[in-house]
């Protein structure tokens, strides 16, 4: 089973879609597909990636986005003027940067019909550019049948 998630974002940070994921893994369950498997989350684009984090304290999250925001600074930053491509702003490149310093697929496993994530993990886009976006992620689940 196959489903597209768009998540609209409006800048950087973290968007959290743990629900939209949850919810295909039980539709899968309710539809005979088994109460395991494995769902693959992958980000279509290459300016954002994907992350799994704490889901309780938005701080983290916050955190996270300005520790990114200083390792990789904007392309108009005196310390990043290296850079080539610019073309398409001074946020682009550095959300590249930032984009293969993270993931773009995500397997969780399923057990019993939901995610097997933590009490505190959330699965989350984590959008690098500054204009908002419409991101798209395939979210793959296999489910196994149990005996």
């Amino acid at each position: 089973m196959i489903e597209v998630a768009e998540i609209a974002t409006r800048g950087p940070g973290l968007y959290e879609f743990t629900d939209k994921a949850r919810d295909i893994a039980r539709k899968a369950g309710a539809n005979g597909g088994g109460g395991e498997g494995l769902l693959t989350a992958f980000v279509q684009h290459t300016s954002c990636s994907l992350v799994i984090q704490e889901s309780a304290d938005p701080d983290v999250r916050r955190d996270l986005d300005a520790f990114f925001r200083r390792l990789v600074p904007d392309g108009d930053d005196p310390a990043m003027s290296w850079l080539r491509h610019t073309a398409e702003g001074p946020d682009d490149m550095p959300a590249h940067i930032k984009a293969a310093l993270t993931a773009v697929s995500i397997g969780i496993p399923i057990i019993n019909g939901d995610l097997a994530l933590g009490t505190w993990q959330g699965l989350y886009l984590f959008e690098h550019r500054r204009a908002p976006q419409r991101r798209r992620v395939a979210l793959h689940l296999v489910s196994t049948r149990q005996a």
